[in-house]
């Protein structure tokens, strides 16, 4: 593989580096224990998820929070 410097990925035009972007971001999140979550992150998503246990109709679906985010 040859490497690219910094200014060789500046110089992309901004949808070829959006998509260089996005491939680096699948590469990470193919293999999530590469990332160690903090005891504060996993305390949370545990309480998150005991949360969603105690009561799954609480939440907000997918598609409503887009549609509210791009609102």
């Amino acid at each position: 593989m040859s490497k690219v410097s910094l200014a060789d990925i500046l110089n992309l035009p901004v949808a070829e580096r959006i998509l260089l972007v996005e491939d680096i971001w699948d590469s990470i999140a193919s293999i999530p224990e590469a990332i160690p979550l903090t005891e504060a992150q996993r305390e949370e998503l545990d309480r998150r998820l005991e949360a969603y246990h105690r009561n799954p109709r609480e939440g907000s679906p997918w598609e409503g929070i887009k549609k509210r985010v791009r609102a």
